[in-house]
């Protein structure tokens, strides 16, 4: 049996989320694949707000029927999602991922006012950490942010990219440096800014091989000046919130993985038992079932590791004691759906390079961009190995 570190209730909430996005995603997805059409991608976030699963990471607004709601749960409906369309799962996965630190330290009115609607449906988040020079090492951050003492408002300055939901989003989380004197660690600052503010602008979107119908684009901030009520947690406490909001989208990057994973091995499998090759069903060839057999080991142990993180959040831990788990979630799972959607292009052959023949090369190029979002594999390698060798410290 699969899903060994589910419980019963988790089980039947995957049966249950499945059928509601069998019913209500699955007849939207070649919209959203051949006309990168984002009024079928919000009609969908709408469905899923209204039925109260956006808020499934939020025990004290969950009213649904989970006695244990959770990550664990934000994970299973990632992977379900992922396997129909990752495009979709990689739009609500950012407007989540905007919610997280919201939900743990916006101030009750900012929450009232910008998390209620993501968590209903109603609006869409996005998270805007990328710079041009800033990837998985935040030091050279340029996006800078001081605060107006006589208008008591934040002024930010700076340009973002490779955002998920540029452009479409309703409400931005910013990172920036509010104290140049210290290391960007030490003096980061986290703001949120509504997409009407006076000076947020989307100079591009980028098109990108794969993930058609999730919209990524730049972010740029010109004298963006918002309330002083619009910072997130404390003045120079951002990488703290960072860090968290990475464990939590590695996670759910760990689900993303499993869903595009599962969703090629099902067309490997289907095609292996049909298709006849030299008078033998082609799954009876030794080359076929192995890779047949990696692909089912990988999945499995991709499933293990991150339904364990995710587990291991939901028991409450966070922050640098879950950073190598998620880390370990997130590098296995997105590198097995890579290896998945390769290995299935190459067993249906020219039918997996088609358009007209499935969606194997469609799954193919989507899957390629897991490794690199949310953190890097050579970076989550790294997490990884400094978390086993505290003595000395991995030279990046």
């Amino acid at each position: 049996m699969r899903d060994f570190l589910l419980e019963e209730e988790d089980r039947a909430f995957r049966l249950e989320i499945r059928d509601f996005l069998n019913r209500e995603l699955a007849p939207r997805c070649e919209a959203i694949e051949r006309n990168e059409d984002w009024a079928a991608v919000k009609s969908v976030i709408r469905v899923l707000g209204n039925a109260g699963y956006m808020k499934l990471m939020f025990k004290d607004v969950y009213k649904g029927s989970l006695k244990h709601p959770g990550l664990t749960h934000a994970t299973i409906l990632s992977e379900e999602a992922a396997y129909l369309n990752y495009a979709f799962e990689s739009t609500i996965a950012t407007a989540l991922s905007c919610a997280y630190p919201l939900h743990a330290h916006a101030a009750p009115k900012i929450k009232e006012r910008y998390l209620t609607p993501l968590l209903e449906g109603n609006a869409v988040g996005s998270i805007c950490m990328t710079e041009p020079g800033v990837g998985s090492d935040s030091a050279g951050m340029e996006t800078r942010i001081h605060f107006d003492e006589k208008a008591r408002e934040w002024v930010i300055n700076g340009l973002k990219r490779y955002i998920s939901n540029s452009s479409k989003a309703d409400i931005y989380i910013i990172w920036g440096i509010t104290d140049s004197e210290v290391s960007p660690q030490k003096g980061m600052t986290a703001i949120v800014v509504p997409a009407d503010t006076f000076g947020l602008s989307f100079p591009r979107n980028y098109r990108f091989m794969g993930r058609r119908g999730c919209v990524v684009g730049e972010v740029t901030l010109d004298n963006v000046r918002v309330p002083e009520e619009n910072l997130l947690g404390k003045v120079n406490k951002g990488f703290n919130i960072m860090l968290g909001a990475f464990n939590f989208e590695r996670v759910i990057l760990g689900g993303a993985g499993l869903g595009v994973a599962r969703s090629a091995f099902d067309i490997a499998k289907s095609h292996a038992q049909k298709r006849n090759s030299f008078g033998q069903k082609l799954g009876q060839k030794q080359l076929i079932w192995d890779m047949i057999a990696q692909m089912s080991c990988r999945i499995n142990a991709a499933e293990l590791l991150t339904y364990r993180a995710a587990k291991m959040y939901d028991s409450g831990l966070d922050g640098k004691s879950l950073m190598r788990e998620a880390s370990q979630a997130k590098l296995v799972s997105t590198e097995t759906a890579i290896y998945c959607a390769d290995r299935t292009v190459q067993i249906l052959g020219g039918d997996g390079v088609t358009k007209q023949f499935g969606r194997a090369e469609q799954i193919y190029r989507d899957a390629r961009p897991l490794t690199i979002v949310g953190g890097s594999s050579e970076m989550c390698k790294y997490l990884i190995a400094a978390k086993e060798m505290p003595e000395i410290k991995p030279n990046l």
